[in-house]
């Protein structure tokens, strides 16, 4: 794109204040894609409309030294522009954007950034890293689509967006040429949609077009009459888990039970308690939609290296070398900060 020239002072200094100016919300969904992908995004966009106002990164396991020709494959497919991911490259909706190789992808206010991979035998997810990012960059306007792949890569990304109130979709492994990741996906249980490729454009454009989501907490009814159904939801849930939500933060809880609305097309609470009585199922997702865990190993880099530096160090020393080292993770999800200290020590 050429440098743009200005006449005068006053456009500059215009162009100045626009440009700084916060974009209008939208949606980004982050694909992550792996073996059988290709197949599974020229689907995909192929039934995606190029004016549905979202923004789409994908995201694919690369080799180091893989020269792409995905945008002019994915051309073929859809009216979006569709390009490769370069340094401070702004998002913008109706656009298709694709991870370069050797490189990890992350978002900083809707702005992408590349990251060389971590020099460390560990294994690199690249998948799991950016759905990280974007979860924590757009909150409840992200959305994580998971699609034929092998191995886990995705899951931990899929819970982080769910953890921040986002939207995550799975393309049916039944359909997939490669199940691993779609199957690995569902396993966690918090799944909004599990899909045929070919059908995931239109519930991702029925679930942006939903009231709950376009205009959150506008349900239907009184403080009163509201506050009476959330008691009913919460009622079904302790009778089926055990659990009782009803003193739980009401804002958190509300915006979870909206994106079950959305998920469902449903507009209004008391449409929704009929649904949980006749769909017990409903009432076990939206158990887990409430306890989401956000975990990972090594999560806060800075304090694993201070535990090692300082902490641990110092502990060890002063043990004998057949006593024992007890330590106890408070709030570790499914174990991986638990894990992350054993290998630790």
């Amino acid at each position: 794109m050429g440098r743009t020239r200005y006449d005068s002072e006053e456009m500059r200094i215009l162009a100045d204040n626009n440009k700084n100016k916060a974009p209008a919300k939208f949606h980004i969904v982050a694909i992550g894609a792996s073996a059988g992908g290709l197949e599974a995004l020229e689907s995909l966009f192929d039934n995606m409309p190029s004016d549905s106002n979202t923004a789409f990164i994908v995201i694919q396991h690369l080799s180091p030294t893989h020269k792409s020709s995905m945008d002019s494959l994915l051309s073929r497919y859809t009216a979006m522009p569709v390009r490769h991911i370069e340094e401070g490259l702004a998002v913008k909706p109706n656009h298709i954007y694709l991870n370069p190789p050797n490189k990890n992808v992350t978002v900083l206010n809707r702005t992408l950034q590349l990251l060389p991979l971590p020099e460390s035998s560990r294994l690199n997810m690249p998948i799991d890293f950016f759905f990280r990012a974007l979860a924590k960059d757009q909150g409840e306007k992200a959305v994580g689509i998971i699609l034929s792949g092998t191995a886990k890569d995705g899951t931990l990304g899929i819970k982080a967006i769910k953890g921040e109130g986002g939207m995550a979709m799975v393309q049916d492994p039944e359909t997939a040429k490669y199940d691993g990741m779609p199957k690995s996906a569902i396993g966690t249980g918090i799944v909004d949609f599990i899909l045929p490729v070919e059908k995931m454009p239109e519930a991702l454009a029925q679930y942006v077009r939903h009231p709950a989501i376009k205009s959150p907490s506008q349900l239907k009814g009184s403080k009163t009459q509201l506050q009476n159904q959330l008691q009913k939801i919460f009622a079904l849930i302790r009778n089926a888990s055990g659990h009782d939500f009803s003193h739980y933060k009401q804002n958190t809880i509300r915006r979870r039970i909206e994106r079950r609305l959305a998920v469902h097309q449903i507009d209004d609470l008391s449409e929704y308690i009929s649904y949980l009585q006749n769909n017990p199922k409903e009432i076990q997702t939206l158990f887990k939609d409430m306890l989401i865990g956000v975990t990972g190993f090594f999560r806060d880099a800075k304090a694993y290296e201070i535990l090692e530096k300082e902490a641990l160090a110092d502990l060890l020393k002063q043990k004998s070398p057949d006593a024992q080292v007890r330590v106890w993770v408070v709030g570790c999800s499914t174990g991986e900060e638990a894990y992350s200290l054993g290998i630790l020590i």
